[in-house]
């Protein structure tokens, strides 16, 4: 059997990452954390990726934490003594975080399960189109624990402080269709990897600046004081106003033709201001 956890693909400045796991619904394990934690800093470090589609392989996008196969190799302990990585404490927050602060838009595609911990990845990602169907929880209330995968910094944007709570207190599943209504998913779609690779395409043929630096002004902007944000705003504005790709996207517009734009040479994380 193919022991890989994530596959990466990358054409058209599009990366597909593919949860791999597919016969336990892409559940979280040792190796599946490892290696998206590796998909991660691999995609940071790429400028010609311009937006990320992360979708799970099979009948789910991920069913969440393999408790049996963590709590036996006590890698859910050790997990959480690796303190002291910069501002998140553990490697676990960062499986969900690290799409937080790529540099570039991420879109999760999900359908079947997406529970615990993988919801908690999914709600690190941009944006979120989930099928009719799919089935969505903060479980981790059912194992007597706290999410503790980034959530602090993700659920709280997305929806009130008392449906989070709601949430979270109950661990109850709710439908693609419910989520859309409480705001924890962006769109429906029947068949939501294809509409995120239809989506991710759009955003894939704008300037990659200042597609950049919207998705690093956006989170800047959370819970940040206005003086703060507004002169990051007018500072990423400075930086485009006559770059080469800002006036490849003026000349496009004016003469209908494609643009032709350069990707960065060392992209920046988007997490900080």
């Amino acid at each position: 059997m193919d022991e890989r956890r994530v596959r990466v693909e990358v054409g058209e400045h599009v990366a597909t990452v593919t949860l791999a796991r597919p016969d336990k619904h892409n559940a979280l394990d040792e190796p599946m954390f490892t290696a998206i934690l590796a998909a991660a800093e691999d995609l940071a470090a790429t400028p010609a990726v311009r937006v990320v589609v992360l979708h799970g392989e099979g009948k789910s996008f991920c069913s969440g934490l393999d408790v049996s196969s963590m709590l036996s190799a006590q890698a859910g302990v050790a997990g959480l003594e690796e303190l002291g990585r910069g501002e998140v404490p553990n490697r676990f927050q960062r499986v969900a975080y690290e799409w937080v602060t790529l540099p570039v838009p991420v879109i999760a595609a999900i359908h079947g399960n997406c529970l615990g911990g993988g919801l908690q990845i999914a709600l690190g990602a941009d944006i979120r189109v989930a099928a009719p169907d799919a089935r969505l929880s903060v479980m981790e209330v059912k194992w007597g624990l706290i999410p503790d995968m980034a959530i602090s910094q993700t659920l709280p944007r997305l929806v009130g402080l008392d449906v989070a709570a709601e949430l979270t207190f109950t661990g109850r599943v709710v439908t693609g269709e419910e989520a859309l209504a409480l705001g924890l998913v962006t769109r429906l779609a029947a068949d939501p990897l294809a509409a995120a690779r239809e989506l991710a395409a759009q955003i894939a043929a704008r300037s990659p600046d200042a597609v950049r630096g919207a998705k690093r002004l956006l989170h800047a902007a959370w819970g940040a004081p206005p003086a703060q944000t507004l002169a990051l705003e007018a500072e990423i504005q400075r930086q485009l106003i006559g770059s080469p790709n800002q006036v490849a996207a003026v000349m496009a517009g004016m003469s209908g033709r494609p643009p032709e734009f350069t990707d960065p040479a060392e992209p920046a994380r988007a997490g900080g201001g």
